[in-house]
């Protein structure tokens, strides 16, 4: 699995960070997708790497900006003393 940090400028509030996240869940094959307005990124986890063109183009259909798009192998956090 891969995980994407998308840099969004633009988001101003909760319903901005949904827009984002429910976007990115239409238009890709994404276990999940979480943003965050303060630190303006969204967190991708998906089977693939994202067609950046593609999030470029979504991500500005909504009136944002893609400022960058970085992409590693997606680690699960364990928890617990094992």
């Amino acid at each position: 699995m891969i995980q994407t940090t998308l840099g969004i400028d633009g988001m101003m509030c909760g319903m901005c960070e949904t827009h984002i996240n429910d976007a990115i869940r239409r238009n890709f094959n994404v276990r999940s997708a979480k943003s965050d307005r303060k630190k303006k990124r969204c967190i991708v986890v998906s089977e693939e790497e994202l067609d950046r063109a593609k999030v470029a183009q979504v991500v500005g259909d909504l009136g944002y900006e893609l400022t960058s798009v970085a992409a590693e192998p997606y680690v699960k956090k364990r928890f617990g003393l094992f």
